[in-house]
């Protein structure tokens, strides 16, 4: 099975990426799913601060792979997909986990913090930051768990900065077609 990973710094395009792999038929995990359905076990809002309070709280209790943990348990109960699609890889630890159940290649999306602060902003969601300062502090946290070094082991690349998300979809389609053969229809 081939997985496609996708990293990259909060708002960088990572869902918009998985979404046109998601849309060409590939089945799509977002790892940030996992952390809003057990902050909503756990009957928290879902905002930045208790969203990010839980990552940190599975990471520290179960190790940095953890988030992958539960992701790769729903992997393996679809045995026999060509390929599935990653949202939100944000260490290495998550890398090796998903090792575990086949080749992966990594793709990390880049854009500045300029222009991943007015992504986050006008998406409309419930973590969304609410100003620049926590905007920041999210960067921090992330970069703390390790996304820069996954980001910097990505086999490639894509700047979001001065493109479309057609544009963005289209090079994103581009690099998995290069990996597994044509996809989609």
């Amino acid at each position: 099975m081939l997985i496609i990973a996708i990293t990259g710094m909060p708002g960088a395009g990572k869902s918009t990426v998985a979404g046109a792999l998601g849309g060409v038929g590939l089945r799509r995990i977002a790892m940030g799913d996992m952390i809003r359905e057990e902050s909503s076990r756990r009957g928290l809002p879902l905002d930045d601060k208790n969203m990010g309070a839980v990552m940190q709280e599975l990471r520290g209790k179960y190790g940095a792979g953890a988030v992958a943990e539960l992701c790769l348990l729903s992997i393996q109960s679809k045995q026999g997909e060509a390929a599935v699609v990653i949202d939100g890889i944000r260490s290495v630890a998550e890398i090796e986990i998903f090792r575990k159940a086949g080749d992966v290649e990594l793709l990390a999306v880049l854009a500045s913090p300029k222009r991943r602060f007015e992504f986050l902003t006008s998406r409309g969601r419930t973590d969304a930051p609410p100003n620049l300062e926590s905007f920041r502090a999210r960067d921090a946290r992330e970069l703390s768990i390790g996304i820069g070094d996954a980001i910097a082991l990505a086999d490639e690349a894509i700047v979001n900065e001065h493109i479309t998300p057609d544009e963005l979809a289209d090079a994103a389609l581009s690099i998995a077609a290069r990996w597994m053969g044509p996809i989609g229809s």
